[in-house]
Order: structure tokens, then sequence, then C-alpha cells
């Protein structure tokens, strides 16, 4: 026979509490077994790594990139502002000539463009041959030369106007006159050029003559053409008197460059800016490459 009682409580007066206790820590067990496999955050201020922050990766002109050649890493510099260097100048022709340059440019021995190791492409340099006095102007398109104590490779015409090609080298200074992508009023230098034309295109300049009342037309003012920038003020003469005896007028004007001062050479073009562009013009088409247009 089988009996039934009710059952037995335990007397314990704590045993209610105790159990509470004991399951807590069970659900508690079982919600950190639930998600152990999850790593911790790491504070906001550290980042993880392969990842980059945003607006990080901006682009750089491949010009403008470190490279190496022979072993040797050689970093551009940003900016060609009061950029001075003496060492070796040397010149490159044949072989190179109608090759791509380090800018894209088909190389071009006859121009008058030059290599440098560091320097933004598009620089404009005046170079001067310390053993003869002469001087030249070229604009950086290249990377090189890649041998030590040489620190410019010219093109073949710019060797020959520095008396550079019978030697092969010679020691030169270079300057900085024009930043890439930037063109100054007061920044280009010339080598003895071109004589000036005989027959201008341009109708003949009047004398200027300072203006009583401002006029509300951007097209009126005193245009010059500069046409020439020399170390040795007695250059900037004899340029000055070769435009002076065809009846222009011409202001010799001293401005420092990178640290030096140089005497520009001013022709008077005309009232017009329209006019004066049309001299500038017609200049660059008579030899003189590196004309400047200034309003004064």
């Amino acid at each position: 026979m089988v009996t039934f009682s009710a059952p037995v409580r335990c007397p314990c007066p704590h045993s209610a509490p105790l159990a509470l206790f004991v399951i807590s820590c069970l659900l508690l067990a079982l919600a950190s077994a639930g998600c152990g496999h999850k790593a911790p955050k790491p504070p906001p201020h550290i980042a993880l790594p392969g990842k980059k922050k945003a607006g990080s990766s901006g682009k750089i002109p491949a010009t403008q990139r470190p490279y190496v050649v022979k072993g040797v890493t050689y970093v551009p510099i940003p900016s060609a502002k009061g950029y001075r260097e003496r060492g070796v100048a040397s010149w490159y022709g044949e072989p190179f000539h109608g090759r791509h340059t380090s800018n894209g440019e088909i190389y071009n021995m006859y121009g008058d463009t030059a290599a440098h190791k560091t320097l933004p492409m598009g620089t404009i340099l005046l170079v001067r041959n310390l053993d003869n006095g002469r001087s030249s102007v070229v604009r950086i398109n290249d990377r090189g030369p890649f041998v030590r104590e040489r620190i410019i490779d010219l093109s073949y015409t710019k060797a020959r106007e520095l008396g550079v090609v019978a030697r092969g080298t010679a020691r030169v200074e270079i300057v900085a006159l024009e930043e890439a992508g930037e063109r100054p009023q007061a920044s280009m230098a010339a080598s003895p050029g071109p004589a000036p034309p005989s027959r201008p295109q341009a109708p003949a300049a009047t004398r200027p003559q300072p203006r009583k009342s401002p006029v509300p037309d951007f097209d009126r003012g005193n245009f010059f053409v500069q046409v020439g920038a020399f170390e040795h003020l007695e250059e900037a003469r004899t340029r000055a008197r070769s435009f002076a005896r065809l009846g222009r007028d011409v202001v010799i004007q001293q401005y420092p460059a990178a640290g030096m001062n140089l005497y520009r050479v001013l022709v008077f073009a005309s009232h017009s800016l329209r006019e004066a562009r049309k001299y500038e013009a017609h200049m660059r088409e008579s030899g003189y490459r590196y004309t400047l247009l200034l309003a004064r």
C-alpha cells in the first residue's frame, strides 16, 4: 500500500534567498559563455591596423613622389621658392632625343629644358656658368643627372649657349626664378637674346602720359613688355638701347629675385591692353620666348 504525504518544508529560514542566489549565478554564467567569442572594442582614439582615416588619401602628382635610382632614394621638394644651388652642370642629347621625359613630354635636345633631381616640374631656372659668366634660362621637365656632384642636365641648345658642350661639364649656379604653375611679374631672366625686330607689327607706341583721372575700363593703362632681365646693369642698358634706337620707350627697373638683384628691361607697348598683348605675341614670335606683360 502506497501512501502519499505532504512535502516536507525546510525549516531553514534562509533557503529561499539561497535558491535565488544560485539561480542568478547560473544565469550569469550562461550569459558569459554565450558572448565569450566577442573581442572587446578598442578605445576610440586607437585606430585598428589596416584601416585609413577618411580623407587621408590625398593624391600626390607622380613627379612629386619619392623615387629610387641605383639604390638611392630621391625626394622631390614641394616648392622652388628661393632655391639656389651651386654645382656641376652636364648636358644630354642625341641618345635621348625624341624619348619621353619624366613629366611625359617628348625630349627635344634643341629646346630650352633641363633635368633636375628634386625641383618641381615646370620650375624656371636662371643658370649661370661660373667659368665664363654666361647665363641662360631653362625649364625643368625631367629628372637627373644621376651622377655625383652634378646638379643639372641641360639640353644641347642650352649647353651650347652656356659654353658647356665642348667640355661636357661646367661649374654653374642655378637660381629659381619662377615656381611651377606660377608666373610672377618679376620672375623671368634671360641671356642676351635675338636682336629686336626692325619692323614691329604693333602700331608705333607713343610716350606714356600720366592719367589725369581713373578710367573705368580694364583695357586702358600703361602696359610694358619685359624683354629681358640681367645680373649686370650694363647688359640691361645694352638691351635697352637696342629698343630705344627703334623709337620705343624703355625702362630699366631693379628688383630682387631669390636673394640677388636683377635688372629687367621693360619696353612700353601700348595704353591698350589688347594692343599690348599683340605686341607681346609679336616679341615672342621674334625670339623673345620669356617676355612678360606688365602694367605700371
